[in-house]
């Protein structure tokens, strides 16, 4: 019985990363591409003899007798009929006897598919041997060396790939390397590997782009090596070396989370450029996302309204501002940005169904809006939603209902119907919007937990905390040990008034997950709130603050244990900093309280309006404004 090649995806992993890079790649072991006449495995196809006539076709004349095409013929009917072994030595003997390229790529393409990696390296080295000035030989040798997890000897293959590269190609070439050796086990020593092969071009005497591509690529490679503040320093070479190059902001960007300040200050010099490049708004959204990511909701939006102001056609600065926006009781500026947004997308949405159909020469009779018919994309729908959100609050059913009848994307479907539920709940139907939640699918883990997130989260936003206890409780019968389930107890036991409860939980969550910063904040603010065990409190927080410096709401908990404590200065420099970069109702409440206790009362009555103008029905500032018998 013939045996079916079935090792396609194999070599495409042996061979893909770094060919990527190349304008005239060396073919993939699983499909020869047009332009390389070499015989091939498919998996239904050409007979053997039709494989042996076009291998015979691609050796030379002067080296083709009788005795070669039998060899080649028998080579591949070998190959095919289940015995690689005896099929590759019989190719690999042609190749050497022939000196044809397409030859030794294809005995280097049956040890692949023979899963014979030292075989398929033996076909490349006598490859190279016979035609040292091949690319392809010796792509095809990096690639195995790589799969191979031999590293130390990919340095001499790497410096040729750069060597041979066309000067046009070297950037690419490079751009691509960190994705060739994502695999390799020893992320470390392929950085060492790496840097040294790049050594020419990490020289000032290199050109600028490159230069800084390859600090670029170094970066990179560091970073996977977890070398983070080894990669901000190539980071910052590959600026300096070309000032203009994206890549070391990429880099900078994610060092954001791993607390290096000299990261951000890298991502501000490049912003500070007066036209640093055309993707200039693309980064400073990545720039916002990240300010975002670190709970810096001021200065990410300082960052949106320069991207909408600089580039008002950039869609996505719109979307994002117009969250933000809504986040902040924003309303009438979130409307604007959100419909903003749709519009410009719906405009390109438009567009780019009247270029296919040009492309495609849609028949006459064609609907001409062809945006209308098109699916609704993921920022459109996360508009849809904060529309209706947003008319929600304006207390504008019938509005809310009509932005959700325009999603038409089905994996948006517990967002949606969880929205029309809140919207029955607002309306005295929480019966209702609960059998609404009922109905979503199940069929899944994930299904499943979606469901119980919007179930609970219903119940939560109109203070039907029991019936959410009773369901997360039965939810932990199953996973005991889920943090976020335990954590979401936590916080319903507190709300029910059961602090022993709460802290039980809490510890559990700690106790599971050290890293978990919410656990510690949520424990400490109770202890805090509660005015118990204050010098516990102050140190759980302080831990929290540790794995999340920047959160604003963490820093409210710590300025609200200092204002416990009777250190008010402290108490009210922190909680500055925290209103600063998150005006928040309930920090509002507490900064108010501070100063209000400090004697600076015309400032508290000012803070305490500003809340008010946030969020008039947070619990937090209503309660202490009733405590305090004050009305701003």
């Amino acid at each position: 019985m013939k045996k079916k090649p079935g090792l396609a995806l194999l070599c495409l992993w042996l061979v893909a990363p770094l060919v990527v890079a190349q304008n005239a790649p060396p073919p993939s072991p699983a499909a020869t591409p047009a332009s390389s006449p070499a015989p091939v495995v498919p998996a239904s196809g050409p007979s053997s003899l039709e494989q042996a006539k076009a291998a015979q076709q691609s050796a030379p004349e002067s080296q083709l007798n009788a005795d070669l095409f039998y060899e080649l013929l028998i080579g591949e009917i070998t190959a095919q009929e289940g015995e690689p072994a005896a099929g590759f030595a019989l190719m690999l003997d042609a190749a050497r006897k022939s000196g044809d390229a397409q030859l030794y790529q294809r005995a280097t393409d049956i040890a692949l598919q023979a899963r014979s990696g030292d075989a398929a390296l033996q076909a490349t080295r006598a490859w190279k041997q016979a035609l040292p000035a091949s690319r392809d030989a010796n792509r095809y040798q990096l690639q195995i060396l790589i799969a191979l997890n031999r590293i130390s000897d990919t340095l001499e293959p790497l410096k040729t790939e750069l060597r041979m590269a066309p000067s046009t190609e070297r950037i690419a070439v490079l751009n691509a390397v960190p994705r060739a050796y994502a695999r390799a086990s020893d992320k470390a020593l392929a950085a060492t590997v790496v840097e040294k092969a790049l050594a020419a071009y990490l020289t000032p005497a290199a050109t600028g782009n490159v230069a800084g591509t390859a600090w670029t690529t170094v970066a990179r490679m560091r970073w996977a090596a977890g070398d983070n503040a080894g990669a901000l320093q190539a980071a910052q070479k590959g600026q300096a070396a070309d000032p203009r190059a994206e890549g070391p902001v990429v880099v900078a960007l994610e060092l954001m989370d791993a607390k290096l300040p000299a990261a951000e200050a890298l991502v501000q010099a490049y912003l500070r450029q007066p036209e640093a490049s055309e993707r200039l708004p693309e980064v400073r959204m990545a720039y916002a996302r990240a300010l975002l990511d670190a709970q810096r909701y001021a200065e990410a939006t300082a960052q949106l309204q320069i991207v909408t102001r600089e580039r008002p056609d950039f869609p996505d600065s719109w979307l994002v501002l117009g969250t933000l926006q809504l986040q902040d009781n924003q309303l009438d500026a979130a409307q604007a940005s959100l419909e903003r947004y749709l519009a410009l997308a719906q405009a390109a949405q438009a567009a780019q169904a009247a270029q296919a159909a040009n492309a495609s020469q849609a028949d006459e009779d064609a609907q001409p809006d062809q945006a209308a018919q098109a699916p609704t994309s993921p920022g459109m729908t996360q508009a849809y939603l904060a529309l209706a959100q947003l008319a929600e609050k304006r207390k504008d059913y019938a509005a809310a209902e009509k932005w959700l009848n325009k999603i038409d994307n089905v994996t948006e479907l517990v967002r949606a119907q969880s929205r029309r539920a809140s919207i029955l709940a607002s309306q005295g139907k929480l019966e209702e919007g609960r059998r609404l939640l009922g109905q979503l699918p199940d069929r899944t883990p994930e299904e499943a937990r979606a469901k119980l997130n919007a179930q609970v989260g219903l119940l939560r936003e109109f203070k039907q905390y029991r019936p959410a206890h009773e369901l997360v409780a039965q939810a932990l019968v199953k996973e005991p040990q889920d943090i976020d389930l335990l954590y979401e107890q936590s916080m319903l036991a507190e709300r029910l008034g059961s602090p022993d409860e709460m802290e039980r939980l809490l510890r559990q969550v700690i106790a599971l997950k050290p890293d978990f910063q919410a656990a510690y904040n949520a424990l400490g603010y109770s202890l805090a709130d509660r005015n118990i065990r204050l010098s516990e409190a102050r140190e759980l927080i302080r831990k929290a603050v540790a794995y999340a410096p920047a959160d604003p709401f963490i820093k409210d908990s710590l300025g609200w244990v200092e204002f416990r404590m009777g250190n008010l200065p402290e108490a009210a420099r922190i909680l500055e900093a925290a209103y600063k970069a998150k005006p928040d109702a309930e920090i509002a409440a507490h900064l108010g309280e501070v100063l209000w206790n400090m004697g600076q009362r015309d400032r508290a009555l000012a803070i305490w309006k500003e809340g008010q103008l946030i969020n008039p029905d947070n619990e937090t500032l209503l309660e202490t404004l009733k405590r305090l018998k004050v009305k701003p």
